[in-house]
């Protein structure tokens, strides 16, 4: 009997430590039976996450995270596995980034939403959905920190290239020739004050003189709207023209008549002195010409 009571306590004794080992795997695997997987996708280095680290919902604990590795059809790629709470609203714009814990350096697990969209991410444990990895706001200002070091540094060779001794020596001989030019723009402008003084009275005599050729234009400007209008003096000068091109055809005609005239006195003249008897008995009709009756050869003219 007492070997009996020997071995149901120690199967008691199994039982519990069973049960309570089970608990304790449970509770720290946070429930895993009951939440949801998700795989994480990072393209920047994690350091600081391990597995099992706290998974975050906008500061609230809400997982756990189950395995960190590379990705092998990637190796840039990291993939993070996590499971968190089935009542967690992820949406389609979650996105994770990695926080830390104080000064520490354990790192956690940060979901966050931006609340664009209200349909919720679907997963399954055999094929879970993918969230991007953001950059932290540490991981952003240290990729800064390197980028202004980079640029600092190349800026530091520029300008000891630039200060080098041959530089410096172009530089003193660009100053030397800097003063020169400055002494010569000197002379230069205390050359052209005197000129620069004498530009207000010349602009105010310019300005005279335009005035003046403004009421020079204006009284031509009324003359030749006079001479122009009806009865001035162009329309007198043509009227008077064309008086003294009637005049002159008239006189034109009046000389061509006295010449005719002139021809005319002249024949009777002419005729008087050849035949004076012509005055009283008129004109004598002309001799017969040759073969004409009554036709009288002249005297001593040999047949």
């Amino acid at each position: 009997m007492e070997n009996r009571a020997h071995a149901l306590a120690a199967g008691l004794f199994v039982i519990l430590l069973s049960m309570a080992v089970a608990a304790v795997a449970m509770w720290f695997s946070g429930g895993t039976a009951t939440r949801d997987k998700y795989l994480l996708v990072s393209e920047f280095p994690i350091t600081g996450l391990n597995p099992q680290a706290v998974v975050r919902y906008r500061g609230v604990s809400v997982g756990k995270v189950e395995s960190i590795r590379l990705d092998p059809e990637n190796p840039h790629s990291i993939l993070i596995r996590i499971a968190v709470d089935q009542d967690l609203p992820l949406t389609r714009n979650a996105y994770a980034q990695l926080g830390y814990q104080g000064l520490t350096g354990l790192a956690f697990v940060q979901l966050n939403d931006d609340g664009k969209q209200t349909e919720r991410l679907r997963t399954d444990a055999d094929h879970p959905a993918q969230i991007p990895f953001r950059p932290s706001a540490l991981d952003s200002i240290t990729e800064s920190g390197k980028r202004l070091l980079s640029d600092t540094s190349g800026l530091v060779e520029r300008l000891n290239l630039l200060l080098s001794d041959q530089n410096r020596g172009r530089f003193s001989h660009i100053l030397e020739n800097t003063e020169g030019v400055t002494g010569h723009l000197r002379n230069a402008v205390s050359q052209l004050e005197p000129g620069l003084k004498s530009l207000p009275g010349l602009a105010a005599d310019a300005s005279s003189v335009l005035k003046h050729t403004d009421q020079l234009v204006i009284d031509l400007n009324q003359i030749t709207a006079k001479i122009n209008q009806q009865g001035g003096a162009i329309d007198n000068l043509s009227q008077t023209a064309g008086e003294l091109a009637d005049t002159l055809h008239k006189l034109r005609e009046a000389t061509e008549s006295i010449t005719r005239n002139t021809r005319s006195v002249d024949r009777f003249l002419l005729q008087l002195e050849e035949q004076p008897r012509s005055l009283l008995f008129g004109r004598s009709p002309p001799l017969p010409d040759p073969g004409e009756d009554g036709f009288v050869s002249p005297q001593g003219t040999f047949e």
